[in-house]
């Protein structure tokens, strides 16, 4: 196990800018609501939310070069609805809007202590301490985001993924892929290469409306057969457009059944990306979080695993593994 030292903050922070507290505040105000409803199976002890972000805008300023702007959602947030679903760890994910700073990150990690993990977001300026201080701080992988900015080049992706690769030096450390399925497909061979453990983002952003027949999906099981590659089954209402999201199901069974060893689940907490944006939109505008069922949306959980042994594979196991988790489920 790596320790958890101290931490240097990368040079060059991004500027700070003027946040109205008051609105993001009522922005995000449905965010720390009790459940409405119970989850649909029994939950087991140690589950890991492997895929869910803080923003903490008061205390730490978006970089100003951020596509949008998220309300506030805090730690002590994050913390009350995990408690409501049952969920006792936590991966924090750098989202766009903080760039390549990773102090809301870090304190994130300082706050939750050994029951979270990090993944940060890196560029080739990083030097090898700067690595080092994110490992000791509890950072187990760095993020490629190619979604945000609908990034679909594929040498443009394969460039990012080498300079990642170079960056770290053989450090252990996994990454963390955000991209669109075609993407992921024309990338396979090279993501096969590549040394690192590889985790992609949201169903590997297979569409549920096209099955899984669609094309890319083979190539995406076959990452995931090699035992190389993990997917998160995370945000359900970015594959699909159903809400509550019965379309999922087919998707989620077909990776769990691929590889049961190389499926996480992630609850993409807060849910950015509310449905509705004015198309005058500026990336200064507060954009609220989606209004989600979060136990409605984990209980779909069942429909992907339906066994029980399999769904403590996917909710607790396999995160334990892929981000150096103790395996005492009391931490």
């Amino acid at each position: 196990m790596m320790d958890r030292r101290g931490f240097l903050v990368a040079a060059g922070a991004a500027s700070l800018f003027c946040f109205d507290l008051a609105s993001a505040q009522a922005a995000k105000a449905a965010k720390v609501a009790a459940p409405a409803s119970p989850v649909g199976f029994r939950v087991p002890a140690g589950v890991v939310d492997s895929h869910c972000h803080v923003f903490d805008p008061a205390r730490f300023a978006y970089s100003p070069k951020r596509r949008y702007t998220p309300p506030a959602a805090t730690v002590a947030d994050l913390r009350r609805f995990h408690a409501s679903i049952g969920v006792q760890r936590t991966v924090v994910v750098q989202p766009s809007v903080y760039g390549t700073d990773n102090a809301c990150l870090l304190d994130a990690l300082r706050q939750f202590g050994a029951s979270a993990r990090g993944i940060a977001v890196i560029d080739k300026s990083f030097s090898g301490q700067q690595i080092d201080d994110l490992i000791g701080a509890g950072v187990r992988g760095v993020r490629i985001n190619l979604e945000v900015g609908q990034n679909h080049d594929v040498e443009g992706a394969y460039r990012r993924l080498s300079e990642t690769v170079e960056t770290l030096r053989g450090r252990p450390a996994v990454i963390q892929i955000f991209a669109a399925l075609p993407v992921i497909q024309a990338l396979a061979p090279r993501i096969q290469a590549q040394p690192h453990p590889v985790v992609l983002d949201h169903f590997g952003f297979a569409k549920a409306a096209h099955g899984a027949q669609q094309a890319g999906f083979s190539a995406l099981t076959g990452l995931m057969a090699s035992g190389k590659v993990f997917v998160k089954l995370s945000a359900p209402y970015r594959i699909s457009e159903r809400a509550p999201y019965p379309d999922t199901a087919p998707i989620g069974r077909a990776l769990v059944e691929a590889a049961p060893g190389q499926v996480v689940w992630g609850s993409d907490w807060p849910h950015t990306g509310a449905t509705e944006r004015r198309g005058n939109a500026k990336p200064t505008d507060i954009e609220p979080f989606r209004e989600e069922n979060e136990v409605r949306d984990f209980s779909l959980v069942k429909a992907w695993a339906h066994s029980e042994t399999t769904r403590r594979r996917l909710l607790v196991e396999n995160a334990v593994r892929l981000f150096g988790f103790s395996t005492d489920v009391g931490l």
